[in-house]
């Protein structure tokens, strides 16, 4: 009787412990961002732990390829917190394509993070470039400029997925044989570059947010408006549509022509002057 009492006992604790792991870990109890991160890097700079405890490592292409630029420091940058405007501030970029290997053990969901502003261009079209994953185009023409404007954070989000020896990113499946590389594509506009990035086990929910920018969501409303007053042009494009104002005055009647009035009654008073002035001249002739 006591054996199956404590039997009972033993199961009800182990019960109870179950549930309780789950509430925790549905309340957040789980590993935190930073231990999901399973690799992180500051672009051209040095170590930095952000606000979410992330530790980015020095760039390991240091001195090997391409060069590290800190022109961005002297910037503040849009969109970022104080803290963290670093991983915006320092870059690396080639004059050719270049990228990072990132070794990867366990399979699973995983997200992309890279960060990048621009701080030297003030003009959109001056730096162009491709993000491909193991030979997969996921960024394509990043124009950071375009994108947020200047010295303002811009992360790109990519989520991929490894399982049973296959990547799979934007609905492409390939052979995975343990290694992840991101590569920055050289362009027709300058250099590619890349300020940070790091690996994360999870889902797009998981990713922090960057702060809002006002600028850009007025822009962002600007674009909704031009939607809307638009129409379908040839593959998907759109062909403007000139506005037009609700209260437009309308032309009133036309104007008479005057050319077209009927001028007989003008000519009666000349036929009488013709016909007194013959008879008169006739008799001045005979006198």
């Amino acid at each position: 009787m006591q054996r199956l009492t404590a039997q009972l006992v033993a199961g009800l604790v182990a019960a109870l412990l179950s549930l309780l792991t789950k509430h925790c870990v549905a309340n957040g109890g789980g590993p935190n961002l930073a231990e999901r991160v399973i690799w992180a890097v500051n672009s051209g700079g040095e170590a930095h732990v952000d606000v979410h405890g992330i530790h980015f490592k020095k760039d390991p292409l240091e001195g090997k390829v391409g060069k590290a630029s800190d022109y961005g420091v002297r910037l503040p940058i849009l969109r970022s917190s104080p803290e963290d405007q670093i991983l915006y501030q320092t870059e690396r970029y080639n004059e050719d394509t270049f990228g990072y290997d990132i070794p990867i053990r366990e399979e699973g969901n995983y997200i992309l993070v890279l960060k990048f502003s621009e701080v030297y261009f003030a003009q959109s079209q001056q730096k162009v470039f491709d993000v491909r994953l193991n030979g997969h185009v996921v960024v394509k023409d990043l124009d950071i400029f375009d994108r947020v404007g200047h010295s303002t954070a811009h992360d790109e989000i990519v989520p991929f997925s490894i399982n049973r020896g296959k990547l799979t990113v934007q609905g492409e499946v390939s052979t995975f044989n343990g290694k992840l590389v991101v590569e920055f594509v050289k362009g027709y506009y300058d250099n590619p570059k890349i300020c940070a990035l790091y690996v994360m086990k999870g889902t797009l929910g998981d990713v922090p947010k960057l702060q809002p920018h006002p600028g850009l969501e007025k822009h962002d409303e600007g674009e909704d408006d031009d939607d809307d007053e638009s129409e379908g042009g040839e593959e998907g494009g759109k062909k403007p549509v000139l506005s037009r104002s609700k209260n437009r005055v309308q032309s009133g009647p036309r104007t008479p022509n005057p050319y077209a009035a009927d001028n007989s009654s003008l000519m009666f008073p000349i036929l009488v002057a013709f016909g007194v002035f013959i008879p008169t001249l006739f008799c001045l002739c005979r006198l």
